[in-house]
């Protein structure tokens, strides 16, 4: 068998499963290795750089489709690397998301994971699971998260408890991007588990800080989990410190949980352009950290993975797709997803593979030589082989498990169950709306997935009652 090089991500082109657009280099050169988290030519494993939206929808970028907003960096970001098209998160709502990529394992095998999403201080991601940073910690990396963790509150969860060395960030799923009132009614941004105090626009602040991070001289190589709250509700954009103040006033009043998240959500507010101008905010954000990226010299050898962490909400643009944030339709859990790492893949190219989060968490491991816990195994499938020996991915299913709905990917083919609890079979590849529902035409095909599905789910923890 031939050898594929370090940059053969191009040289899947004819398999099917990845396009090389205008600039890929060839993919071939000498006899086959195989792969390790080798260091390049600095002597250093990739920093690893993992940038999640929150809530923004599929075709939100310009590059995915969008023809209203305008995202001029993750655009070129994805020119510089691979773009993604059937990417999906590890489930539709943000905190379960969290856990498949902070443990590499389906939400559901956690007590945490099966709040959809945590909502009080009981629920949260238990410290002594292990963790994307707690192993990359033991690999000798250093590790920080920035922005929104919502995977428990303090006393009992945090980044710091869970391998992260350092986090600057909310506790919670949502905030007032000014007031930094969040949604158990109180102040949430925090510097490890200290109160910080900074009234700004909550995408600036977090900016400065990622800006801060990446320029700092390191002496070992990191990871850095940038996690912004942009373009989730309540809808503000850095010039609506009133309208935000507003909202501030409505938390501070409520007199329950519900009445603040009444608050929170914004429910009158909000409109296609003030979406805009945030996923615009979003994308100018992301520009600011690269541009610093590429001042410290670190460049070539970071991997920058940028996604969402479930599907659109109200405002977002998803066509072709159906359903939205909440449900197991493509709209709720297809996600832009793009990587860029200069030293060793390729830019200019599409992928068309259907991969979830967990693969995103086998995949960082294995670049950074970092081992899982085999008392914990990962649910995911590492992408290294495919993205650096241009090899296929075996063949597998992607699942997932929400409390109204099921779903299961194999290849083209779709299982999901609706709310009303009725099966449904869709073929992707000629029906990406999810309109033409083939299960009484398949009913072999559809009892074959819905096994498979149900074989996966018995593993898994049930809900609470």
């Amino acid at each position: 068998m031939p050898e594929i090089s370090r940059r053969a991500f191009g040289g899947l082109v004819g398999g099917g499963a990845v396009t090389a657009v205008a600039g890929a280099a060839p993919a071939a050169e000498a006899a086959e290795r195989p792969f390790e988290a080798r260091p390049t030519a600095s002597g250093r494993r990739p920093n690893l750089l993992v940038i999640l939206g929150d809530d923004l929808g599929w075709a939100d970028l310009s590059s995915y489709g969008a023809p209203h907003i305008k995202t001029p960096n993750l655009d070129r970001l994805a020119r510089q690397g691979v773009r993604f098209t059937d990417a999906y998160a590890g489930s539709a709502t943000c905190s379960p998301t969290r856990f498949s990529l902070y443990t590499g394992r389906y939400p559901g095998r956690t007590p945490g994971g099966l709040a959809e999403p945590v909502a009080d201080r009981t629920q949260g991601l238990d410290p002594r699971h292990p963790t994307l940073a707690s192993l990359l910690k033991k690999a000798g990396y250093a590790t920080a998260l920035i922005g929104k963790w919502h995977c428990g509150w303090l006393p009992d969860y945090s980044p710091t408890k869970s391998g992260w060395d350092e986090f600057f960030g909310n506790f919670g799923g949502v905030l007032e991007y000014f007031s930094k009132l969040g949604q158990l009614g109180t102040y949430d941004l925090y510097e490890g588990d200290a109160e910080y105090q900074d009234l700004r626009y909550y995408t600036t602040v977090l900016t400065e800080r990622a800006v801060e991070y990446v320029g700092r001289k390191h002496d070992t190589p990191w990871l850095l989990n940038l996690n912004f709250t942009t373009p989730h509700w309540p809808w503000l954009a850095e010039g609506d410190a009133e309208t935000g103040a507003e909202i501030a006033a409505k938390i501070r009043a409520a007199k329950s949980q519900a009445e603040v998240g009444t608050a929170l959500n914004h429910y009158d507010g909000g409109s296609v352009a003030k979406y805009t101008e945030m996923v615009q905010s979003l994308d100018a954000a992301v520009g600011e950290v690269l541009d610093a990226l590429r001042r410290s010299g670190q460049e070539e050898n970071t991997l920058v993975l940028f996604a969402s962490d479930n599907g659109g909400e109200r405002w977002s643009y998803l066509w072709p797709l159906s359903g939205e944030k909440f449900v197991l339709q493509e709209g709720g859990i297809r996600v832009p997803t793009i990587l860029r790492w200069p030293a060793r893949v390729d830019g200019h190219q599409v992928s068309h593979e259907p991969l979830f989060t967990p693969d995103w968490t086998a995949t960082l491991l294995e670049l950074a030589g970092a081992r899982p816990d085999p008392a914990y195994p990962l649910d995911g499938t590492s992408l290294a082989g495919y993205l650096l020996r241009g090899e296929r991915l075996p063949e597998r299913d992607l699942f997932w498990r929400v409390r109204a709905n099921r779903a299961l990917r194999r290849g083209n083919w779709k299982y999901y169950r609706d709310a009303a609890g009725k099966d449904h079979l869709y073929d992707l590849g000629a029906d990406l709306r999810e309109q033409a529902d083939l299960a009484p035409d398949r009913p072999e095909l559809l009892a074959e997935l819905k096994a498979s599905w149900e074989r996966t789910a018995a593993t898994l923890l049930p809900y609470p009652g």
